[in-house]
């Protein structure tokens, strides 16, 4: 899970529903407006989509109206960080969240939690408190109090997120995270099993990237992958759903359709549910012109989704809906003319060919 924006400038219920039914539990009178919206696409092919966001972005009328045309589900893109929540120790803010959630609730959307264990985004006294203590608490007391706050009202919580490194060299090619290095793997157990007792509803994710394109890196990312979810299995770890977080480039390695079905295919043999987590599709180092770099955009994504969807994803969030929130890589791409078109609208809210790749592809299913 890594982010394109400002992490602490943008920082100042629906129900969980049975594993089928959740795309055809969306009001008619929102999924019935006229015209195709990505909801509209998605609840008549049995998929909800959605997109992450933030307050700040919340406080902006026009986009707000497009979010709840467009999306089904919301996940907080900053404020459920632990960095965000728990600035302190066992205390706990969820001002931020709480009001995704209304705003979620209000339009009939569901909601989803991210992350609760991650090696990034953590308050500063919370690594060094972890390697004096040891205490499991730490680890299991954020999981309880958060997912208890939300209980009954996710969706998914992704639990677990990017515990994978193979390029760290361990023989189980986990990453040699603070988390690992205190617990050692039974971290990753001890996270499941409280999230499973604080909100018993909710689909469990491991959430990671690695696995979405052709190079070698990540042939051997997709191997690390199915064997930590085999063991993680044969333990009793109640993984439900792999995310699979979809962070694109528009001109880099291209998705291998075919290796990344067949490794869906494994996925799905395990009983797991799949689910895009984070979609956008990196546009820089490409032309100048706009409409060769959206064009390669929506190829990237009709790309990667047309395989997503073939193996039965069941969800699709984009990091974000519009452009008009994402940095700019530095003050030359400015000058240059260059702003990121990495989402499904631009800046003024239009839709754009990624836009309409999607919607295409929600179509055909």
């Amino acid at each position: 899970m890594f982010s394109r924006r400002n992490l602490f400038g943008a920082v100042a219920g629906a129900a969980a529903l049975p594993a089928r039914g959740w795309a055809q539990t969306l009001r008619s009178s929102i999924t019935g407006d006229s015209g195709t919206t990505l909801r509209r696409a998605g609840t008549e092919a049995g998929i909800v989509y959605g997109a992450a966001v933030n307050t700040g972005e919340l406080r902006e009328a026009d986009f707000a109206a497009a979010l709840a045309r467009e999306a089904a589900i919301l996940a907080p893109e900053y404020e459920m960080k632990r960095a965000i929540v728990e600035q302190m120790p066992d205390t706990y803010d969820f001002s931020g969240c709480d009001a995704i959630l209304a705003f979620a609730h209000a339009h009939d959307m569901l909601f989803r939690g991210v992350p609760l264990v991650w090696h990034k985004r953590n308050p500063d006294w919370l690594e060094p408190a972890a390697r004096q203590t040891k205490a499991e608490s730490l680890v299991t007391g954020f999981i309880g109090k958060t997912a208890g706050h939300f209980r009954g009202r996710v969706h998914s919580w992704d639990v677990v997120n990017e515990a994978i490194a193979p390029e760290d060299g361990r023989p189980d090619r986990l990453r040699n995270s603070f988390w690992l290095q205190v617990y050692g793997p039974h971290y990753i157990d001890l996270a499941y099993h409280a999230a499973r007792a604080a909100d018993p509803g909710a689909l469990l994710v491991y959430n990671d990237w690695g696995c979405e394109l052709g190079a070698p890196a990540n042939d051997r990312f997709r191997a690390a992958t199915l064997d930590f979810l085999e063991q993680a299995l044969a333990r009793g770890v109640p993984i439900d759903a792999l995310g699979l977080q979809g962070h694109m480039r528009a001109f880099g390695t291209p998705v291998d359709q075919k290796k990344l079905a067949t490794f869906l295919a494994h996925v799905k043999t395990m009983g797991l549910r799949i689910l895009v987590t984070e979609h956008d599709v990196d546009d820089s180092g490409g032309p100048s012109d706009v409409a060769l770099r959206d064009r390669a955009v929506s190829d990237a994504s009709r790309r990667f989704l047309d395989v997503m969807l073939d193996a039965g994803v069941i969800a699709i969030l984009t990091w974000g809906l519009s452009d008009r929130f994402l940095d700019s890589p530095g003050w030359q791409a400015v000058l240059a003319g260059y702003r990121p078109r990495m989402l499904p609208l631009d800046s003024n809210l239009n839709r754009k060919p990624m836009w309409r790749e999607m919607a295409a592809a929600l179509a055909g299913r």
